[in-house]
Order: structure tokens, then sequence, then C-alpha cells
């Protein structure tokens, strides 16, 4: 009688090219420069928002999620109340509850150490956390990730806060559209496909058009409601709720 086969970890769809703890904390190092420098932006749009310099590097460090930041700050900058800059910013934020999800047999976290961990979970240390060849690399690649990224995020937050604030009045030098810009050009890049594309851009005419009908924030709210409500009707007609298997497309 053959032997019952066991299941590999992590499945072969989702493996990695082979990894050492050396080749990951490099590629978390690339990665936190690259994204770390948005912290910079953050900083500067921050202040031009209306925030302090102080309440600024808090955001950083207490809501740890870029575009979470930058659509509260645009929202607040916007004259929208901090109630919609709020509510659009946990909207944002809540696929790190997924995240987490995925997340938590790999990292298996107990106590403090939980917590601390749901401060991290994020896109980029999700990313270099899931499909390693074992839990212990992957814990490597959440945690190398996230203490270098944090790092540098809060790092360049504080510079671009003070440098924001030495500038004076943000319209000068366009510092008041840079929220929004900024915050696109985080987006851009997730929209892999032709049907995600259409829904951000569904989303974006219908924020349009209740701009100059409700207060400043709601129509972000709409607009992100509008996105979930496309996605769940999306998953709930695959079977069993199910998520439809990825085309070529889509990677």
């Amino acid at each position: 009688m053959p032997a019952p086969k066991t299941e590999q970890y992590p499945p072969k769809s989702e493996q990695y090219p082979p990894d050492t703890r050396q080749t990951i904390v490099r590629d978390a190092a690339a990665i936190a420069v690259a994204t770390g420098a948005y912290g910079i932006s953050f900083g500067a749009i921050g202040v031009a928002s209306g925030l302090s310099v102080a309440q600024t590097c808090a955001l950083s460090l207490l809501a740890f999620t870029g575009a979470s930041q930058f659509a509260f700050v645009g929202i607040i900058g916007g004259g929208g109340a901090l109630v919609s800059a709020g509510l659009a910013a946990l909207l944002l934020g809540t696929r790190n509850a997924f995240y987490g999800v995925r997340l938590a047999s790999l990292l298996n976290l107990r106590g403090l150490r939980r917590l601390a961990g749901a401060q991290f979970v994020i896109d980029e240390t999700t990313a270099m956390a899931v499909g390693r060849r074992t839990p212990e690399l992957a814990r490597v690649g959440f945690w190398s990730t996230a203490i270098l990224l944090f790092s540098l995020w809060n790092l360049g937050t504080l510079i671009g806060a003070v440098a924001g604030e030495s500038l004076g009045d943000p319209g000068t030098y366009g510092l008041d559209a840079a929220a929004p810009a900024a915050f696109i050009a985080l987006l851009w890049p997730r929209l892999t496909d032709t049907r995600s594309r259409a829904v951000g851009a569904g989303a974006a005419l219908v924020a349009v058009a209740l701009v100059p009908l409700v207060p400043a924030g709601i129509p972000v709210l709409v607009a992100g409601a509008v996105a979930i409500a496309v996605g769940l009707r999306r998953t709930a007609k695959t079977p069993n709720g199910t998520p439809e298997p990825a085309t070529e497309e889509a990677r």
C-alpha cells in the first residue's frame, strides 16, 4: 500500500525561488529604502494638510499603513471632518485584517509579540512572509521587513514634516495637491488587470459625482463601499464563496 502523501510547505504553486536568511534581509532592506522614501512625502503632506509635526509623526507611529495615512491627511487637507477621515482610513486598512488571518499560522505569535506583530501587518511584510520554504524563513521575511520599513518610514515622516513646516504656505509649492497625487501613485500599481481598473475607474466617477453634493470625505467612503460591494458580489458568485483562480492577466 503506497504511503500517504504529505502536504508540502508551502504549496508548490506558491513557492519562491530558493532563498536564505541573507537574501531575504537584503530584499527587505531594498523594500524599506524604496517604500520608506514615501514617508518623506507623507510628512510634508501631513503638515501641509494642517497637522502639526507631532501629529504627523504620531500617525506614522500608530497608524502604520501608507494608503490609510494618505487618505486621512488628504481628507483633512480638503476640509473634511475628522470622523470622515478616520472612517476612510479604517476602510482602507481593513485589508490588513485579512492579511493577519493568512499570517497567523506562519508567525505563531503569542501575548505581547502578537500585539506588536499586528502593528506591522501591511502589504510589504505580508508579501515578504508568504510562500517561503519554511515558517522560519517566513518569520525572517516578516520581521526584517517590518523593523526596517517601520524605522525608515518614521524617519522619513519626521524629515518631511520638519521640511514641510519650514516651507510656509503649502499652496505656493503645490503641496496642497500632493496628497491626492501620492494616493493615486500608491493605488495605480495595485490595479493589475482590466477588471480591477474598471472598478477603480467606476469608484472614482462616483466620488467625483458626489463632490459637489456631500461634505468632504464622504465621496471617498462611498467610492470605497462601491469597490467592496463589487468584490463581495464577485466572491459570492464563485463556488463555495472562494475567489476565482488567478489568470495569467491578473498575475
